[in-house]
């Protein structure tokens, strides 16, 4: 397999990561009850703490002396390739405990997956961080089951939030070049080949929430190439703005 693959998988791996980490920091302060304003930056470290890992790894695979800030905070918006569900801003908290719980649904089997990867490396940062998402999934589905099986403007809430992402879904699963050399290389797993552990998992939680699995009018596609909404160039400009204002600054 060429580095150049390997390169781009873990490159949007990590992204993926620190774009929904950087989301969830967002409501540090902000959440609705004391628990989850602890709960919620901490799920936010651990993306954080995944995504370092990869950035990490994908500066070595480059080895053109990047290192994981330059990954982080010195792309411009088109070189990101993070899927766009991770990107969509929080709205209520019914968004945001369903976009976590999606995302950890599908990264769960991935990782479990890529945890006896043909490469070491990638293997033992999945093997680290399944037990992290293993909790992500049981935090944010009790949540969902809360909120769906609550009071009426709880459950209208999460209703729309299953609305509001159906369209976002359908691209954790897609495949491409790069999927494709990274899964012949035995890498890591054939995306599609984790939609039934996934499916099992919402549908598992949507019973119990009284939720209907979507059935989304049309796909929303683009981050994996570099094509993102307009949430995303704000997003960013928070991301980025310690580092583009004080370039080189460290702790």
């Amino acid at each position: 397999m060429a580095n150049d693959a390997l390169l781009a998988f873990v490159v949007r791996l990590a992204d993926d990561h620190l774009i929904l980490g950087h989301r969830l920091s967002e409501w540090c302060g902000h959440a609705p009850m004391l628990e989850e304003d602890l709960a919620m930056p901490n799920m936010a470290l651990d993306l954080i703490g995944q995504a370092r890992a990869l950035y990490q790894y994908a500066a070595e695979i480059e080895g053109k002396g990047r290192t994981e800030d330059d990954f982080a905070y010195l792309r411009r918006e088109r070189e990101y390739t993070n899927c766009l569900m991770v990107e969509r801003p929080n709205g209520d908290f019914a968004h945001t405990m369903l976009r976590q719980l999606y995302f950890a649904a599908f990264m769960e089997p991935m990782l479990r997956a890529m945890a006896v990867s043909k490469d070491e490396t990638l293997a033992g940062i999945a093997a680290k961080a399944v037990k992290e998402v293993a909790y992500h999934i049981r935090h944010a589905g009790e949540w969902v089951i809360r909120l769906g099986d609550g009071t009426e403007e709880s459950a209208a809430r999460m209703k729309q939030a299953v609305q509001d992402l159906a369209p976002y879904v359908d691209e954790l699963f897609d495949a491409d070049a790069v999927t494709r050399a990274v899964v012949a290389a035995g890498v890591a797993p054939d995306p599609a080949a984790l939609r039934h552990s996934f499916d099992r998992t919402i549908t598992t939680i949507f019973s119990e929430a009284f939720l209907d699995m979507p059935a989304a009018p049309f796909v929303q596609r683009g981050g994996r190439d570099g094509r993102h909404g307009e949430a995303m160039g704000y997003l960013l400009a928070d991301l980025q703005h310690m580092q583009r204002t004080f370039p080189g600054a460290v702790w």
